[in-house]
């Protein structure tokens, strides 16, 4: 029979926000239950109830002492979709039906198309696809403003569907208009990550990291791996980023289905080698959005996301506006836990030496690494830029790695990466003070027990406490 392992869950849980948990006691009882990330849908909502969920999770990191949850704000991109309708229309497969550039059509034969270059990006033969494949249209024929399809899979079209061409993208530029209202608005909130949609080339990444150094703005960017164009570029644009996102549903509605779980696994090894975090989403617990208990295949879907070694696994309509949120990120949590209990010590990367362009650092955390998992001991590790933390969290040491900072937007920050709990505390000027405090707010959280042992690591960047040229572990017995 399994026990519930003494250590914490090591893999993040992203949580989207909406009508379902934007409540005050949603929030805390999402932190309470699991939730490391709250992700803001810039798809639905407006900037009054997104600034009210932020303002409601930086209320409970202010009064939470033992956990802090960060914030992603998730921008809606270049998205195609039909126009409204004045009630769902039923197709059959074989039905005649068309898309229009023109404005305000929605009639049983006939829908507006949000995007002017649609009938550009769309040719004689093409599959479009409805809400990642829910509906199917073979593409038959089109003139300068109308694309004429036969229906191959049908279903019930509702108003403001999204729609893609399979194995295409659209030739929309990645941040539009409103993206870049909505990163202005993340400027001014202090939000902790953008999760930027449709990325193609690494050269969107590098405008917006511009944009953000010109307004001094200090947020980390997520890539969402989502379209057909992405693929190729794959190496730049996770070079270019902070983190990836897996987003399955538009990249499996872009690509062949059966590539996904294989780009899932290139993704995260990409990610992994480079020592940033990386986010799977999508479907992770679709049927949880109205039923009490999960499928079987979406608990082992978790599972596979822990084992290939994600750094977040993410819940979007389950928490957003499913029946059983709260249900949701338990389930995801005892998953997770479950699975991480399994896995064996991990041998040292292939990249040893290469993610961090052979820091010096780099070998300590190596090394400090090596030496907790032989003694069974967590990490202590005290950072200002949370560069040893990130790089610690990279060789994934078998017990928690507690990243002590004194920079409150750090701390949030690196509730994204595995197995670090971030802790926020202020330096003395005296090393010797700072870490029995350490270990004594431990103590008092019951984190670590009197009599076990720590690794303490003291490297990184940004000297504290040690010269440039210098570097320890320790191994200390708590009193």
């Amino acid at each position: 029979m399994w026990t519930k392992p003494s250590f914490q869950r090591k893999t993040k849980i992203v949580c989207t926000i909406g009508p379902s948990t934007n409540t005050r006691e949603m929030i805390w009882k999402l932190a309470e239950t699991g939730m490391n990330v709250a992700r803001l849908n810039m798809s639905h909502g407006d900037h009054a109830s997104h600034k009210k969920v932020i303002d409601l999770v930086k209320e409970y990191n202010a009064q939470s002492a033992d956990n802090v949850i960060a914030i992603m704000l998730d921008t809606k991109g270049p998205e195609v979709r039909s126009g409204d309708l004045p009630q769902p229309i039923k197709l059959e497969k074989g039905d005649e039906f068309s898309f229009t550039i023109k404005r305000g059509v929605g009639t049983e034969k006939s829908v507006s198309v949000n995007y002017d270059d649609f009938v550009n990006d769309v040719e004689v033969n093409d599959t479009l696809l409805v809400d990642g494949g829910m509906m199917a249209f073979l593409v038959k024929w089109k003139t300068s403003d109308t694309v004429g399809c036969e229906v191959l899979d049908g279903g019930e079209l509702n108003s403001r569907r999204h729609l893609n061409v399979r194995g295409k993208s659209a030739t929309l530029p990645s941040i539009t208009e409103k993206d870049w209202e909505d990163i202005k608005f993340g400027v001014e909130n202090e939000v902790d990550y953008y999760a930027l949609s449709f990325v193609k080339d690494a050269q969107v990444v590098h405008e917006l990291k511009s944009y953000l150094q010109k307004s001094s703005a200090d947020i980390h960017i997520i890539v969402k791996i989502e379209s057909a164009d992405s693929i190729p570029n794959l190496q730049s644009i996770i070079d270019a980023s902070d983190g990836a996102m897996v987003a399955r549903g538009d990249l499996g509605a872009e690509l062949p289905i059966e590539d996904v779980p294989l780009l899932q696994d290139e993704i995260i090894t990409k990610c992994r080698e480079k020592g940033k975090p990386v986010i799977v989403a999508t479907n992770m617990l679709e049927s949880m959005i109205n039923h009490p208990t999960p499928t079987r295949a979406e608990v082992s879907d978790i599972a596979i996301a822990v084992r290939e070694g994600a750094d977040g696994i993410m819940l979007s309509g389950e928490t957003a506006h499913g029946k059983y949120p709260l249900k949701a990120v338990r389930v995801m949590h005892t998953v997770a836990l479950r699975t991480e209990a399994t896995l064996s010590e991990e041998d040292s990367p292939c990249t040893l030496g290469r993610a961090f362009k052979n820091h010096m650092s780099e070998m300590f955390a190596y090394h400090a690494t090596m030496m907790a998992n032989t003694l069974g001991t967590s990490i202590l590790v005290f950072t200002r830029s949370g560069f040893m933390a990130a790089l610690l969290s990279h060789y994934r040491p078998v017990g928690t790695v507690f990243a002590f900072t004194n920079d409150k937007k750090l701390q949030r920050r690196l509730a994204l990466y595995h197995g670090v709990r971030p802790i926020f505390m202020e330096f003395s000027d005296d090393a010797e003070e700072t870490f029995s405090g350490a270990l004594g707010t431990l103590q008092n959280r019951s984190l670590i027990k009197g009599g076990e042992q720590v690794a303490l690591v003291q490297s990184g960047k940004q000297p504290i406490w040690r010269s440039e040229s210098t570097h320890h572990i320790q191994v200390r017995k708590v009193a």
